[in-house]
């Protein structure tokens, strides 16, 4: 095998698939990364057998064939290569003794056999959607924050992905919160209702360039889920079981609504945050009276009180939350106000806009001791 790249795509290209090499595995051949090269193009993949992503790179083939290499080198060498316009030659011969040279710099490594690596499942591509990377960027960073990894319960380490004629709901939760959002899509699809790994929408959104005019395309499987985009396609296990029901806990009943501006809403709880540490677990309490949302907390470390104006319809009310939920959802919505919905200090407090394109739904804290 001879292969000549631009050290610039051929980086763009390992950083790519390496998002799919596993930190820790016993099979070895999975801490490589594939390098596939026929007559036509050149592929990149890597797989630890639950995230598969697959890449083509802009290269010449001088001589055809296949190779693995340890990622984590393979990364290193042509990082460290010089920059500029001379090309990165990769050569192997049948034993897998692999040569990459570029200027002066010469490194003679090991590879593994190609035909050793495991390729990506093979998925049925007629039960699609289509949607915008930047739609998708959007929407995996407004919900990707409250899923819960390091839980015992699978289902709290990914998102359901719910496909309803031209709509698209994003779901994630951990215990304390729900995150939602609704995307209309352009065209009308088939239903499909899936459980994706949050690692998997983690790594997707960050190969994701966001451009608005670009689409990505999500075919369904029973196991499986796939993404195509650009030159890439991501292939990832889905979670099996059944998601949570969430519709019952999405009352629109209401006792108190409350519009206030974000920024100030934010700076007054980032300010909060100052006075308390993650051990603490200290509430920030809301007092809504009025035209005023009293805000305060007081911990070992002193106490804070400040006033946000506020436009308030219904009772007043004194509830608390833990101010890191609440800064992670204003953080993620774009509007210049928010409303926040409240029946009582027990209740779950939502956070919504009027077309209901994004929800969260953050659960109060007791403040009896703290107020």
């Amino acid at each position: 095998m001879k292969l000549e790249f631009k050290k610039d795509a051929l980086l763009n290209g390992i950083n790519i698939v390496s998002k799919a090499i596993p930190s820790r595995t016993t099979m070895s051949i999975l801490e490589c990364i594939l390098i596939d090269a026929d007559a036509s193009e050149i592929k990149l993949t890597g797989n630890d057998m639950e995230l598969g992503i697959e890449t083509k790179v802009e290269g010449s083939v001088l001589e055809r064939g296949k190779i693995a290499l340890e990622a984590k080198l393979f990364y290193e060498i042509i990082r460290k290569l010089p920059d500029g316009d001379t090309p990165v030659v990769i050569t192997s011969d049948n034993r897998f003794n692999t040569v990459i040279e570029c200027e002066n710099a010469v490194f003679n490594i090991q590879g593994r056999d190609g035909e050793e690596f495991s390729y990506l499942p093979y998925i049925e591509r007629n039960q699609h959607i289509s949607l915008t990377q930047f739609t998708l960027k959007e929407a995996i960073r407004q919900t990707i924050f409250s899923i819960s990894p390091n839980d015992s319960n699978k289902m709290m380490a990914g998102e359901l992905l719910e496909v309803k004629d031209d709509f698209l709901k994003v779901v994630s939760l951990d215990g304390h919160r729900i995150s939602i959002r609704n995307i209309q899509l352009k065209e009308h699809y088939d239903n499909h209702k899936v459980i994706v790994p949050g690692k998997t929408l983690s790594e997707i959104s960050k190969i994701l360039t966001g451009d608005n005019e670009k689409e990505v395309l999500i075919y369904f499987s029973k196991n499986h889920i796939l993404f195509e985009f650009d030159d890439t396609v991501v292939v990832s296990r889905l979670i099996d079981g059944e998601y949570f029901k969430i519709d019952h806990m999405l009352s629109s009943d209401y006792e108190t609504r409350v519009k206030l501006n974000k920024r100030d809403f934010m700076d007054n709880i980032d300010r909060a945050m100052i006075l308390i540490r993650d051990s603490d677990r200290k509430p920030i309490i809301m007092n809504v009276e009025d035209n005023n949302v009293n805000m305060k907390v007081k911990s070992a470390f002193g106490s804070m009180n400040a006033n946000v104006p506020a436009h308030k319809s219904g009772k007043d009310i004194m509830i608390a939350f833990n101010p890191k939920f609440l800064l992670d959802a204003l953080r993620v919505i774009d509007d210049e106000d928010v409303e926040l919905y409240m029946m009582n200090p027990k209740s779950p407090c939502f956070i919504k806009d009027e077309e209901g394109t994004y929800i969260y739904l953050i659960l109060p804290v007791n403040f009896i001791n703290e107020a």
